[in-house]
């Protein structure tokens, strides 16, 4: 009997460990989950840039929505509608061009993004991010009109 709770308290304390060792894991796994944004949901988005927030986790740009003759697009409350995605760290993206020198504020830009599940203006990358300078082209800010940042992955 004694071997017997002896190797069922042996398997209980290597479960638990097992158990410990995952929940010490699992805020640093969630720091990175991309559960909020919906990503079964693209939404192409075109706007003038107000914020580069540049970080070492996730750079941020925040941006006014603009229509395709680089008007700004307005909400209910009479407020242009502001918009922001999330990108890799700061250094990564700006490997691929993508630096608070090349998109300054007032940058025209669009891009494609998963958006949060609950609806807030905000999202994450999902694409390609373009920049079009400081006016929507005739046809719109599309990859065609300009310069094309971190093309999509094949």
């Amino acid at each position: 009997m004694i071997m017997i709770g002896t190797k069922r308290a042996t398997i209980a304390a290597g479960f638990l460990g097992v158990v410990a060792a995952a929940a010490m894991v699992r805020p640093a796994d969630a720091h990175h989950s991309f559960a909020m944004y919906d990503q079964s949901r693209t939404e192409t988005l075109t706007g003038r840039l107000t914020r580069f927030i540049p970080g070492a986790n996730h750079a941020q740009l925040i941006f006014e929505l603009v229509d395709q003759n680089g008007d700004p697009v307005v909400g209910e409350d009479g407020k242009p509608v502001v918009w922001g995605v999330e990108t890799g760290p700061a250094a990564q993206i700006a490997r691929q061009g993508v630096t608070v020198e090349a998109f300054p504020v007032g940058t025209v830009l669009t891009v494609s993004l998963n958006p949060l599940r609950n609806g807030k203006t905000f999202g994450v990358l999902d694409g390609q991010i373009v920049k079009c300078g400081e006016s929507v082209p005739e046809g719109g800010c599309t990859a065609d009109t300009g310069e094309v940042f971190m093309p999509p992955r094949d």
